[in-house]
C-alpha cells in the first residue's frame, strides 16, 4: 500500500514544514487544518478540514491514512491527541507521530510539563507503532524579537542566563519526516536540540553580528517578568505564574539541555542558532 501521511497542524511552524518537506520527497500528503482556504501548501498536498470536537471531520480526514503526525497548539490538553489517536486506531493508521515538548513530566517545568503527558500515553498505548519528538525551545521563537528592535526598544530577557538547546524547527521537521517515513524509529523519545545550549544574550550577540547593529537586551527579574506577561502578552495572573514556574526552570538552568537525537536521526550535524538566524535575517530588517 502507498503511504498516505496525515500532517495536523499543517500550517503552523513545525506542520508547515513538514508537510513541505514531505512534498519534496514526493510523499503523498494531506494537511489537517480547520480553515483550508487560508492554508498555503506545496502543489499536490491535499487539504482537508477537520477538527478534534468533531468526529466525523476527523474519520473522514484519515482515511486510508498509513502514518499521521500529531500536533496542536501549545497549551493545557483539551482531548486534541485522544481524540485524533482513537480516530486513527478506527481508521486503521499504523505510524504516530507525536510533536511534545522537552521536560515533559517534569514537574520543575511548571504547568507546561504535564501538557503532553496525555498524549504521549495516547500515542503509546496506541497500538501504533509510535515516535514522541520532544524539541528545546525554538530558534525561531526568536521573530518575536523582531517588532521591538524595529520600534528601537530592547528585547526581552526574562531566563537571566539560563542557557537552552535551542534547536532549528526545520531540523524538528526534517526528524518528524524521518520518523513518518523511515524505520529504526518505533517506540523511541527524540530529545530535540541545537548542538550548544544559548542564553537570550548569546541569541541577541549573534543576531547582532549577522545584522551589524546592536540588539539591546533588557534583562527583567521575576517580578517584571510577571508585570510583562500581564501587560505586554495580556495574560492573566493564573497563567502568568504557571509561565513564571518554567521560565524559572530555564533561568536555573534546567533546560540547558544538548542531545545528539538530531544528527542520530538525521546523519548530520544540528543546525547552530547562528546557521538559523543567517537565514531568517530578513526577518529582523536586514538589507
Amino acid at each position: 500500500m502507498d503511504l498516505m501521511i496525515l500532517v495536523t497542524g499543517a500550517t503552523g511552524t513545525i506542520g508547515r514544514d513538514v508537510v513541505r518537506q514531505l512534498a519534496a520527497r514526493g510523499e503523498k500528503v494531506r494537511a489537517l487544518t480547520r480553515d483550508p482556504a487560508k492554508a498555503r501548501v506545496p502543489a499536490g498536498v491535499e487539504v482537508v478540514r477537520g477538527d478534534f470536537r468533531e468526529p466525523a471531520s476527523l474519520e473522514a480526514a484519515l482515511a486510508g491514512v498509513t502514518a499521521a503526525f500529531l500536533l496542536r497548539p501549545p497549551g493545557p490538553d483539551e482531548g486534541q491527541d485522544a481524540a485524533l489517536v482513537a480516530a486513527a486506531g478506527a481508521a486503521g493508521v499504523r505510524r504516530l507521530v507525536k510533536l511534545s515538548a522537552i521536560g515533559t513530566g517534569d514537574a520543575a517545568v511548571g504547568p507546561s510539563g504535564v501538557w503532553h503527558l496525555d498524549g504521549e500515553r495516547a500515542v503509546r498505548d496506541s497500538g501504533a507503532e509510535w515516535t514522541v519528538l520532544r524539541p528545546s525551545s525554538f530558534a525561531s521563537n526568536t521573530l518575536s524579537w523582531a517588532e521591538p528592535l524595529r520600534a528601537g526598544e530592547p528585547v526581552p530577557n526574562m531566563t537571566g542566563d539560563g542557557a537552552s538547546g535551542v534547536v532549528d524547527p526545520r531540523d524538528v521537521a526534517a526528524v518528524a519526516v524521518a520518523a513518518l517515513v523511515g524505520p529504526g524509529h518505533g517506540g523511541r523519545t527524540y530529545t530535540l536540540t541545537g548542538p550548544e545550549a544559548v542564553t537570550v544574550p548569546g541569541q541577541a550577540a549573534v543576531l547582532a553580528g549577522i545584522l551589524g547593529r546592536p540588539v539591546p537586551v533588557r534583562n527583567l527579574s521575576p517580578d517584571r517578568t510577571r508585570d510583562f506577561l500581564r501587560t505586554v502578552w495580556g495574560f492573566d495572573g493564573v497563567r502568568a505564574d504557571g509561565v513564571l514556574t518554567g521560565i524559572a526552570f530555564v533561568r536555573d538552568g534546567g533546560n540547558a539541555v544538548v542531545t545528539e537525537d538530531v544528527p542520530e536521526v538525521l546523519g548530520r550535524p544540528a543546525r547552530t542558532f547562528r546557521e538559523w538566524a543567517e537565514d531568517h535575517k530578513e526577518a529582523f530588517g536586514a538589507g
